[in-house]
Order: C-alpha cells, then sequence, then structure tokens
C-alpha cells in the first residue's frame, strides 16, 4: 500500500516537474546569437553602458521583475527574464555595474577585482551556451595556457613546485608524473571528480521534491542506494584527502583553490567540482572582465530594462500576505519606491533576511534556524601593482600562482586566523597572484607597453572592524599604515617568485 501511495505521488511529481522544467517557452528557444562585433574602447561609451546613475525618471514603466546586485548570479537573472519579454530593473549600490565582474582604471592600469578565471567554456558546453545566450554572442573569451595553475609550498631551498595542467586527460596524467608513487590516490580523485560533475545537478533536482518524500528518501537510505553523492557532500574535504594518501602536498593539491573556507570545514564535493572546472580549460574575457556586465546590459535594456547604479537598497516591502512586492532606494535624504511583482535578491543571505526584510520575516523560526546554520566567509584583502614595462621583458605569462608556506591547509590557516591583528601582516601563510594583462590579448593595444597583477589573500574581518564606520577613501593613516604592512609583505613574496617585478612597479594599492 506505502509502496504504490509512494510510485503515485512519484508519478504525480514526475508529471509536474516536466512541465515546469518543459511545458514553457525557453528563454533560449529563439536564436539570438550574432557576430561578435569589435571591441568598444571609447571609455566614455562603456560608461553610458556601465555606469547609469540611479534617478526616478530612468525607472522602467510596468516592471516586471527588480533584481537587488549586479553580480553575474543577479545580471544572469535579469538578462535570462529579459529574454522571455520581461522588463527588469537591476539596482547597484556600488557606482558601476558588475560586482566582482567591475574593473577599475588607476593611473592608466586597469585592473579586475574578481573575476580570474573561468572554466568549462569549452565548445557546446552548457556554461559556454550560456553565457553566448545571455550576451548574444558578444562575449568572446581566451583560453589560458595549458599550464595554467603553478604551486610553490614552502619557500627558500625547501620550497616544491606543482603545475596543475588543463586537458579532459591531460590534468590527470599530468599529476600522476609528478606524484609517481600516489598514482592510484589521483586517479581515485578524479572518481570523485567525475562522480561529482555528474551527480550533482541531483542536490538540486531532489528541492523539487515535496519534503516529506525527500525525508523518507534520505533517512530510509534509498537515496544513498541510488548515489553516493548525498555521502560525498556530507564528507569534508580533509577526511576524503586523508582516505586517499598521506603525501601532505598532494592532499594540499586536491584541496589547493582556497576560497575562505578551510578543507576541514567544506565539502569535498565542492573542492572537487572546483578543479573539475577547469578540466577543460581555463578561460579570461577577452577585453577584461567588465566585458562581462557590459554586454549583459545591453541585452536587458534590449528588453526595456534598465541596469541603475549608486542605488542602494534599503528595504525589501512586503504585504501583509508576506509578499515582496517592491523596494525602497535611498537617493540623498529620499526614500524612492519602487514597485515590481518579483524581487530577486542578489546581495547575499545574510544582508537579506537580517538587513533588507521586515523585522516580522527576520525573527520568523524557520528563517532564524537556517541563518544560525550559517556563518558569512572569511575576507579578501587584493593588492593592485602596476608595470612600467611589457610582459616579455617581466618574464610573466598568463599562468597563476599559488604560494603556501605549508603543505597542511587547516593547520596553517587554523594558526592564522587565531592571531591577532598585530601579528597577522607578517605571517601571511598563503596568497595568490596573477597578471590580468598578461591573460588578454587586447590589453596590448588598450594599455602599450604596460602591465599589471593583482594579488590575494585572506584576512580576519576583525582585524578591520575599528575601521568600520569611517569614509570610504578618509579612514586615516593607521588604516593606511597596516594595510601597507599586508601590501609589502606579499609584493615581497610575489617578487620571490618574479624578481623583474620589483624594480618596474610604478603604481600600487590595496
Amino acid at each position: 500500500m506505502w509502496l504504490l501511495l509512494l510510485l503515485v505521488c512519484f508519478l504525480i511529481w514526475s508529471v509536474g516537474t516536466y512541465w515546469y522544467l518543459f511545458g514553457k517557452p525557453s528563454p533560449f528557444s529563439l536564436e539570438s546569437l550574432r557576430t561578435a562585433g569589435p571591441l568598444e574602447l571609447d571609455q566614455k561609451k562603456r560608461d553610458k553602458i556601465l555606469k547609469q546613475g540611479f534617478r526616478k525618471e530612468k525607472i522602467p514603466e510596468n516592471l516586471d521583475a527588480i533584481v537587488i546586485g549586479s553580480g553575474i548570479g543577479g545580471m544572469t537573472a535579469a538578462a535570462t527574464l529579459a529574454k522571455l519579454g520581461k522588463r527588469v530593473l537591476v539596482l547597484e549600490q556600488h557606482d558601476q555595474a558588475g560586482g566582482c565582474c567591475h574593473t577599475f582604471t588607476e593611473k592608466g592600469f586597469e585592473f579586475d577585482i574578481g573575476l580570474h578565471y573561468i572554466g568549462q567554456l569549452h565548445e557546446n558546453s552548457l556554461f559556454k551556451i550560456t553565457m553566448d545566450q545571455i550576451t548574444e554572442g558578444q562575449l568572446q573569451f581566451v583560453e589560458l595556457d595549458k599550464h595554467f595553475d603553478t604551486l610553490v609550498i614552502g619557500s627558500g631551498e625547501k620550497s616544491r613546485k606543482y603545475t596543475i595542467h588543463s586537458g579532459k586527460t591531460e590534468m590527470e596524467e599530468h599529476l600522476k608524473e609528478q606524484f609517481p608513487d600516489d598514482t592510484k590516490a589521483v586517479e581515485e580523485f578524479f572518481k570523485i571528480m567525475k562522480i561529482s560533475a555528474r551527480t550533482t545537478p541531483i542536490l538540486a533536482a531532489i528541492k523539487l521534491i515535496p519534503q516529506w518524500v525527500t525525508l523518507f528518501l534520505l533517512k530510509s537510505g534509498i537515496a544513498d542506494l541510488c548515489t553516493s553523492i548525498f555521502r560525498l557532500a556530507a564528507t569534508n574535504a580533509t577526511a576524503v584527502a586523508d582516505s586517499l594518501t598521506s603525501n601532505k602536498d598532494l592532499q594540499l593539491i586536491f584541496n589547493y583553490l582556497f576560497y575562505g573556507i578551510p578543507p576541514k570545514e567544506s565539502s569535498c564535493v565542492i573542492n572537487a567540482l572546483l578543479l573539475h572546472h577547469y578540466k577543460r580549460g581555463a578561460y579570461y574575457p577577452k577585453g577584461g572582465a567588465s566585458e562581462i556586465p557590459f554586454h549583459i546590459t545591453k541585452v536587458i535594456q534590449k528588453f526595456g530594462g534598465r541596469v541603475l547604479v549608486r542605488a542602494p537598497v534599503n528595504n525589501i516591502l512586503v504585504d501583509n500576505k508576506g509578499a515582496a512586492y517592491g523596494v525602497t532606494v535611498k537617493k540623498g535624504q529620499e526614500d524612492v519606491e519602487v514597485r515590481a511583482p518579483v524581487i530577486i535578491s542578489n546581495c547575499g543571505v545574510f544582508n537579506t533576511f537580517q538587513k533588507l526584510l521586515p523585522s516580522h520575516i527576520q525573527t520568523k523560526p524557520e528563517i532564524q534556524k537556517r541563518l544560525d546554520m550559517m556563518r558569512p566567509g572569511r575576507g579578501c584583502l587584493l593588492v593592485f601593482s602596476g608595470f612600467d614595462a611589457t610582459q616579455e621583458e617581466l618574464g610573466i605569462n598568463s599562468s597563476n600562482t599559488w604560494l603556501f608556506k605549508s603543505n597542511d591547509m587547516d593547520a596553517m590557516m587554523d594558526e592564522y586566523f587565531s592571531m591577532g591583528k598585530d601579528e597577522a601582516p607578517d605571517n601571511i601563510p598563503m596568497m595568490y597572484f596573477t597578471f590580468p594583462s598578461a591573460k588578454d590579448p587586447t590589453s596590448k593595444i588598450r594599455h602599450p607597453g604596460k602591465s599589471c597583477m593583482t594579488i590575494l589573500t585572506m584576512v580576519n574581518y576583525e582585524w578591520f572592524e575599528e575601521w568600520k564606520d569611517t569614509p570610504v577613501r578618509k579612514r586615516g593613516d593607521d588604516y593606511l599604515e597596516y594595510k601597507m604592512r599586508f601590501t609589502n609583505n606579499l609584493f615581497d613574496w610575489a617578487c620571490s617568485q618574479y624578481p623583474k617585478l620589483r624594480d618596474k612597479m610604478i603604481n600600487g594599492k590595496a
């Protein structure tokens, strides 16, 4: 009887899901790709797209949706809705659109602040098709060298250097060559990568099933009999690496793509997917990271929408039934109300639920329960350096470099994050640096004779908390001096790999 009931429920769910996914017109059903046009080099024309300031008269009439935040997630949602004929307004508090895809220019140097390389852009990949659709084929990418990442573990004469290569089979084979005594461990890790890549969609699909069915499948063990993805998702990355090999260097390589969470606290599925993401190649946008919001904004505008900046959203407006119907935007001393039947928040879970939604929504037990399960990630400190020299003169290339003081990621990051404010700048355990100008062939045209470097490391918010209420660019000499301690140590560490950088730097900031 119960089995029959479960079967009926499954059939109803299957039919409903099929109708939900395929019974409606696809935003990608109409062919909209065009031959890519020439790169727009006129900064004023670019600013007219990326820096449209918020004003009442710019708000489109009869909006179908409002998106809070112009990061890649919000922009993708907005462009997809636009291709369905919806009129969408994207609101961004910064002075230009793009979120982590935006760039800035200082003293003739262009720096990207968040996008360093992207994977899964090989021909006919789902990601490539998506990017083509939301930009109508105008966004082009350049593939980096096959050797796209270099890892250096340790320092001085005891340091070890490893390289990561892209390629469907080359990535695995190249790691085996570097770890001939651990070929079995490499093979097993790549099996986990393949399982994770193929079955992760199940983690999303199961959310479409009624909750009681999901709980039954998980608690009864039926789900685990069908797939190992649930077990893997609940296993931390350190445990998996430890089970595969005792070689600490190889364990670090399995988890080197550090995103602020130590391996012992992160799912092995996420770490495996990160490396798998670059298996078929690493890419960079031709023309720089700002090309992404530049072309997506054009698609949103084509269908009657707008992307407006300097538009800080104060509140999400909710009716007495709990449905969102609009937002308020701070404009000078005035709160401007903007309404739409659909509100999409792309500004983070904590900002959304703790700052923008009304207090009676925030305090709901089911919301608080979920928020209590989460905590903000670590902060990043970025250093931007400009050099009066070409790529050839500096001896740099498109490969990214990761430096680690130790091969025990968990221990060194725990020690670092437990340090006090004064200790931290002189004890940085890891960093990543890259040369955007070496990745983009148009950089030689747009910024001839110049090169730039971006350095990234992780920091505790608490180390900078005392300046939280001070205005940007006016935080005082003590703030600048503290940042400079990080900056100098990071730059010196980068110079240990590329010595020619030191004498050619003419611009730097953090």
